[in-house]
């Protein structure tokens, strides 16, 4: 995955339903303030700084420390420690779903924000930490 340029707001206004796009605002927000970056475009995500990750098989790439997308159908959060080292927080947090390291959220007004708090400083605690076993990171920006 790589950064694209593209603009950030440009992202967020073409997001819909409008719930989206009110979540995206609210989600950049909070996601600059618990990184203390700034939002850039990758592609369709918004992430927030940037590691390099490395499996043990070997793959390896380069990915927000934290990051979303605002989707159709739901606005996707990207846990890079994956979501099962939350699943106390989860259980507190609201309506959602998850599925390969995404929780999925289709309205921030329904979830408690800061449970989802929570969840994203230790998600980058993690990241930042270097990963573990599963996943060698190394935050680059």
């Amino acid at each position: 995955m790589k950064k694209t340029g593209s603009s950030v707001a440009s992202l967020i206004a073409a997001a819909a339903p409008a719930t989206r796009r009110r979540d995206a605002e609210t989600l950049t927000a909070l996601m600059q303030e618990v990184t203390g970056r700034e939002a850039e475009a990758w592609g369709t995500i918004i992430g927030f700084g940037s590691c390099h990750y490395r499996y043990p098989t070997g793959n390896e790439g380069d990915s927000p420390l934290l990051g979303f997308a605002p989707r159709k159908g739901t606005t996707t959060v990207y846990l890079l420690d994956g979501f099962d080292a939350h699943s106390a927080d989860l259980d507190a947090l609201g309506p959602h779903t998850t599925g390969a390291g995404c929780l999925y959220l289709k309205d921030l007004e329904k979830v408690d924000l800061a449970v989802l708090r929570g969840i994203l400083e230790r998600s980058l605690a993690w990241v930042e930490a270097g990963g573990d076993d599963r996943m060698e990171l190394t935050v680059t920006e």
